[in-house]
């Protein structure tokens, strides 16, 4: 079995969901398609049809975050101790060597990557690039206007 890797927070935002659609998002629906049984003739009810298909989105949403939190490997930046090394979970500092803009990333899982907040897929260009790199390397990644350099300037585990 394949383990998805998910940061702490990320396994708990996932949870949460997962909480949320069961005991919010379900019953609703269920609600929803009862309220539009009881109007009578199902073969011309858009309600009906509108609530059967947000089930059927729901449930598939269900299954997916048990499947996500049944293989998760769940790690703990606060924990790691990669002396340094740029690794999953790791927050680094970096500076784009052309224009000299300094950006921070955290590498974080699929589901809970948000460039808006920092935090990048695992499975990104930069974050690729990144991995085993240490303060004062020189990460490349290949960007859709080209290579594009950027120098590592710290590596935190927070």
């Amino acid at each position: 079995m394949i383990k998805t890797p998910l940061t702490l927070r990320g396994a708990e935002l996932l949870r949460q969901e997962l909480h949320r659609m069961k005991t919010v998002d379900r019953p609703e629906v269920i609600a929803a398609i009862a309220e539009a049984r009881s109007h009578g003739d199902l073969s011309e009810n858009a309600e009906y049809d509108a609530a059967k298909e947000r089930q059927g989105f729901i449930e598939g949403r269900i299954k997916e975050l048990e499947g996500k939190l049944a293989t998760a490997q769940v790690i703990d930046p606060t924990l790691l101790d990669a002396d340094g090394k740029c690794v999953f979970g790791a927050t680094v500092d970096l500076e784009d060597l052309d224009s000299g803009q300094a950006v921070t990333y955290q590498i974080v899982g699929e589901d809970e990557a948000d460039l808006k907040q920092g935090m990048i897929s695992i499975s990104s260009p930069i974050a690729r690039a990144l991995i085993g790199k240490y303060a004062g390397d020189v990460a490349e990644v290949q960007a859709p206007g080209g290579i594009r350099e950027f120098e590592v300037i710290d590596v935190r585990y927070v």
